[in-house]
């Protein structure tokens, strides 16, 4: 089960409606599974169909990381009408196994959603997420 603190939550939502209408997207680190940092990254792709973090911006949060003796818990985008579950460019793109793939729909605007999944070797597999309250 992938924990999220309700004030993550709120700014991975408020990030990924921002980028509207293109795909958001952004990183979790932390420590033993606690979440102590949300990277707010730029989606070089500017595209409702596709995310990619700029390669010297993800070098320089990978560094952060290394740095504070994090790790990368979670890497986060939005599907602006699509379902929650990972499309076949995002399996392609998959090169983090240790990481957990949220993914925020907006097929219904008012409403989003948000899955999680670990994604190894092209193998998809859920991970619950829980909102913490």
């Amino acid at each position: 089960m992938f924990c999220l603190p309700p004030e993550y939550y709120n700014e991975m939502i408020a990030h990924v409606r921002a980028e509207a209408p293109n795909e958001g997207c952004g990183l979790l680190a932390g420590k033993d599974g606690r979440i102590l940092k949300h990277y707010r990254a730029r989606n070089s792709e500017q595209s409702p169909v596709l995310y990619s973090i700029d390669a010297k911006d993800l070098l320089g949060y990978m560094r952060d990381m290394d740095a504070q003796g994090w790790d990368l818990l979670a890497i986060y985008h939005s599907h602006t009408h699509s379902q929650a579950y990972p499309s076949a460019t995002d399996v392609k793109l998959a090169f983090y196994p240790d990481a957990v793939y949220l993914i925020i729909s907006f097929q219904e605007p008012q409403r989003p959603i948000i899955r999680g999944f670990r994604i190894q070797d092209d193998v998809i597999t859920e991970e619950e997420v829980d909102v913490e309250t």
